[in-house]
C-alpha cells in the first residue's frame, strides 16, 4: 500500500510579489517518486496520476498520467456541476475540487479534446469560464505542450 503525503508546490507570485504554494496529496511510490492524488487547482502543467520527483526544494514531472486538469470558475457553479459533472463522469472523468469559486476536473485526453471541449462550452460558457491547467506553456499561457501527442498517436 503506498503511502499518502502532502507536499507543497509553488503555484505562482501574488500581484504583492508574495509566494503562493499549493498543497497537494500524493501517493509515495517505491522508488520515492511521488502521483498526485488530484489535479491542482492553482500549480500549473501538471493533472490528476502525473509523477513527480523531488529535485532540491522543487518537483520535476518524471511521468504524464495522460490525464488533463481542467478548472471551472463561476458564480452558478452548483447549476454547472448538475448537468456537467455527470456528463463528465460518462467519459471517465472526476471532481478532484469544489470550492464555492471554482471546481478541478481530471479526464484522460483519450476522450478528445473535441468532446471534452463540446461539454464544457455547453454547459460553462454561458455562467462562468474554463481552462485547461496541463495544456498549455505554464510560461506563456498559449504555447501547446503537445505532451499528448504521444499518447494519441496510434500504434
Amino acid at each position: 500500500m503506498q503511502a499518502l503525503q502532502v507536499i507543497e508546490m509553488f503555484a505562482g507570485t501574488r500581484p504583492d510579489g508574495e509566494t503562493v504554494v499549493e498543497r497537494l496529496r500524493v501517493k509515495i511510490n517505491e522508488d520515492d517518486t511521488c502521483q498526485l492524488v488530484t489535479s491542482p487547482a492553482f500549480v500549473k502543467g501538471i493533472a490528476r496520476g502525473d509523477t513527480l520527483k523531488r529535485n532540491g526544494d522543487s518537483f520535476e514531472l518524471v511521468k504524464r498520467s495522460g490525464n488533463l486538469c481542467i478548472r471551472i470558475y463561476s458564480d452558478k457553479l452548483e447549476d454547472i456541476s448538475q448537468e456537467l459533472t455527470p456528463a463528465l463522469e460518462k467519459l471517465g472523468g472526476e471532481l478532484d475540487i469544489e470550492t464555492p469559486r471554482f471546481y478541478v476536473y481530471s479526464i484522460h485526453v483519450s476522450c478528445g479534446f473535441t468532446k471534452i471541449e463540446e461539454l464544457l462550452n455547453k454547459y460553462v460558457a454561458d455562467t462562468g469560464m474554463w481552462m485547461y491547467g496541463n495544456v498549455y506553456d505554464p510560461e506563456d499561457g498559449t504555447t501547446p505542450l503537445n505532451w499528448w501527442q504521444s499518447i494519441l498517436a496510434p500504434e
